[in-house]
């Protein structure tokens, strides 16, 4: 089983991080971090990186429920989704499964909730 999905979108790559958090939101997601890692790579290492950014994706229902069921699940919170440029006007889009990470928790009722929370992931990839 991968344990992501992801799209390959022509675009600029600020105008894909913007649709993206856009696709998140209609999903009932918010961005609670964003890392830019080819900003963060060039400040503390001194080297190239390409365009990289590592959304922090909540949904607070879904939390809250997924705290409710298993109360180490922070541990895999928030929902990872990345954005990433190697190839100039290419842009790649990737999320995390959630039921795929979820598997090494013995938990029906978070597997679940991470089931609906995966749909609602590939959802937003799926419509960009």
């Amino acid at each position: 089983m991968e344990y992501y999905f992801s799209k390959t979108i022509g675009d600029t790559f600020d105008n894909t991080l913007q649709k993206v958090t856009e696709a998140l939101k209609v999903e009932g997601f918010g961005v609670l971090t964003e890392i830019d890692l080819k900003t963060t790579l060039k400040k503390k290492l001194d080297v190239y990186f390409y365009n990289y950014t590592i959304l922090g994706a909540c949904n607070p229902s879904f939390a809250y429920k997924a705290l409710l069921a298993e109360d180490k699940i922070g541990t895999m919170l928030p929902c990872n989704v990345i954005v990433q440029e190697k190839i100039k006007g290419q842009v790649e889009v990737s999320a995390v499964d959630p039921a795929a990470s979820m598997q090494a928790v013995d938990n029906v009722a978070l597997k679940e909730i991470a089931k609906e929370i995966r749909d609602r992931l590939k959802r937003v990839i799926d419509n960009l």
